[in-house]
């Protein structure tokens, strides 16, 4: 398979998922496939080399493995034919819902605060997960050669840290809708569903700020 037709594959997944909430910018999700598979889509659907570790099941993974050789970096030396036992998924997208599962815990704080993808990169090696000390070197490598930043691009939605924001902001379309000042409960809707993109709600902004000001719009 070439390259380009792996980023065929994985890049609407990738932007999917960062559209329902997914803390990983799509050129990282991208990137880190790339490099953890050489582009090569294995029936095991595990594209970002997460491992058993403690077994415990997620609502993603249901206990299956597959057993491989790998290499790792330890106390800078690169060891051969470390025997590594790789997490199976049903499909592609469960292997990155498990993998945002995981960047959930504390430990990946600040891959999740992250503010760009170069970011992200840095703070995926700087919180251990991965041995190979040009980790992000290499992510940032296959982003700027296969323009990957370009499936950022195309994420609009809005991200909040905090759930009770999303929370706030539909209470607030909410109330607007009930005082006549918006006509459409949808916006509320997609509010508290976590859906409203940055541009919706600029131009909600715009409508509400023109009505105030006694424009007919």
């Amino acid at each position: 398979m070439k390259r380009e037709d792996f980023i065929d594959v994985i890049a609407p997944i990738a932007v999917q998922l960062r559209n329902e909430g997914s803390p990983i910018f799509p050129s990282v999700r991208i990137a880190q496939a790339m490099l953890e598979t050489g582009c090569v889509l294995h029936p095991w659907n595990n594209l970002v080399g997460y491992k058993v570790g403690s077994g415990q099941l997620t609502p993603f993974w249901h206990g299956r493995s597959v057993s491989t050789k790998t290499w790792e970096v330890y106390d800078g030396v690169r060891v051969e034919g470390v025997q590594a036992h790789w997490r199976a998924y049903d499909c592609i997208a469960d292997c990155f819902r498990d993998q945002d599962l995981l960047f959930s815990w504390s430990r990946y704080d600040r891959v999740r605060a992250a503010v760009n993808p170069q970011e992200q990169t840095a703070m995926l090696l700087a919180c251990g997960y991965a041995t190979d000390p040009t980790y992000n070197q290499k992510l940032n490598s296959f982003m700027a050669g296969y323009d990957l930043g370009k499936y950022d691009e195309e994420d609009d939605t809005l991200k909040f840290e905090h759930d009770w924001q999303w929370k706030m902001l539909g209470d607030a379309l909410d109330g607007l809708y009930n005082k006549g000042v918006i006509s459409d409960w949808t916006w509320a809707e997609k509010a508290y569903m976590r859906k409203l993109t940055q541009s919706e709600l600029a131009w909600l902004n715009a409508i509400v700020l023109a009505r105030q000001a006694g424009v007919e719009v």
